[in-house]
């Protein structure tokens, strides 16, 4: 038995979910994630595609453009479609509140071939006030401006956020103008052939150099030391025996590590809705926005009209219930917490979207 087949028969197995005994590693409460799942090849670039289109079936909630008064794009395109099936149509007669333009956009992997399908996401570019309903006509897509197309898509739209059975009634839900089609686009030329194998490498998703210490200290047990080797935080290069790269690189992404995870919180300035990652706590800190004051220090906690109080060290799910209980506007939610980690009442970083 080969070296290299002792440590794919034996190793490999045993190493896979021993990421927790490493030098550095996390509490044995972090969850271990697979390589895999935390990094992309060198040569993974996703190719991004887009295209205009229509959109059809509405009823009656497209561009209301009319004619040539209305600035048109939608008109034309209405008229071009149609001369294409040798139907001549005058532009100022139609009328397209049944339909409406739009851009459409979609990333695909540089390995799809010719016959895949991917998912395209399309938003509204005239005054139409909602695309449900509506079916996107066949658009071609391409990777640049000038360039040929390489794919198309088409088919029903399913709107972002309203078509779902847990739709809420937040501020800023209901945006009907954008919507997306799983499945809706087609390769079909095929796409520059990408360098698989070449100069192997493990770039990570999101670069952290802890993350990429653990990634190459994992590697190195299971295949050798001097396999892997970090590049930079946000790479890790790794020396394989060509013949067998594909495989190698299977078994990589196999094992497993506990990564180093950033302290955030998420907040969606639409809906308000929180996430925080792990226990995280607040500090003492004093907030007004418009009319309301949050206070986090001594004393009970409280939530009459205005003013809100916790003590120190409530979680922030805790706080943001509190904001919630008083009817705190998202927007607002927002701004507090961005204030609070400003001050330093918070150890984590705070992504408003």
């Amino acid at each position: 038995m080969t070296t290299r087949s002792f440590l794919r028969r034996f190793v490999l197995p045993a190493l896979a979910g021993a990421a927790l005994a490493l030098p550095g590693a996390m509490p044995g409460h972090a969850q271990e994630v697979r390589i895999r799942d935390l990094t992309v090849g060198r040569a993974e670039i996703p190719v991004r595609l887009m295209g205009y289109g229509l959109v059809v079936g509405l009823e009656g909630s497209g561009d209301r453009t009319v004619g040539r008064a209305g600035g048109g794009q939608t008109v034309r395109s209405v008229a071009n479609l149609l001369r294409r099936f040798d139907v001549e149509v005058p532009e100022e007669l139609l009328r397209t509140r049944n339909v409406a333009a739009v851009l459409v956009t979609a990333e695909v992997s540089p390995y799809l071939r010719p016959g895949g399908r991917f998912e395209v996401h399309v938003s509204s570019v005239g005054d139409a006030a909602s695309l449900r309903g509506g079916m996107l006509w066949v658009a071609p897509l391409v990777p640049g401006p000038g360039q040929a197309p390489l794919a198309t898509a088409q088919g029903p739209l399913i709107l972002s956020g309203t078509d779902s059975p847990y739709r809420g009634t937040g501020e800023g839900l209901g945006v009907e103008t954008t919507g997306r089609i799983p499945n809706g686009g087609i390769l079909e030329i095929p796409l520059p052939r990408a360098e698989f194998g070449v100069d192997p490498a493990l770039v990570l998703r999101r670069p952290d150099l802890g993350t990429a210490t653990r990634i190459a200290d994992v590697v190195n047990q299971a295949l050798g030391e001097g396999t892997a080797q970090v590049e930079d935080p946000g790479s890790v290069t790794l020396t394989l025996a060509p013949e067998d790269v594909g495989r190698t690189l299977m078994e990589i992404g196999e094992l497993s590590v506990v990564p180093d995870r950033e302290r955030r919180i998420l907040i969606d300035s639409r809906d308000g809705l929180v996430v925080a990652g792990g226990e995280l706590t607040v500090g003492s800190a004093v907030v007004s926005h418009g009319g309301l004051t949050l206070s986090i220090g001594d004393g009970e906690p409280s939530g009459v009209g205005g003013d809100v109080r916790v003590p120190t060290g409530t979680q922030v799910q805790d706080v943001a219930s509190a904001l919630h209980a008083v009817g705190t506007p998202p927007a607002s939610v927002a701004a507090i917490f961005e204030s609070l980690e400003a001050v330093g009442a918070l150890t984590a970083r705070v992504v408003v979207r």
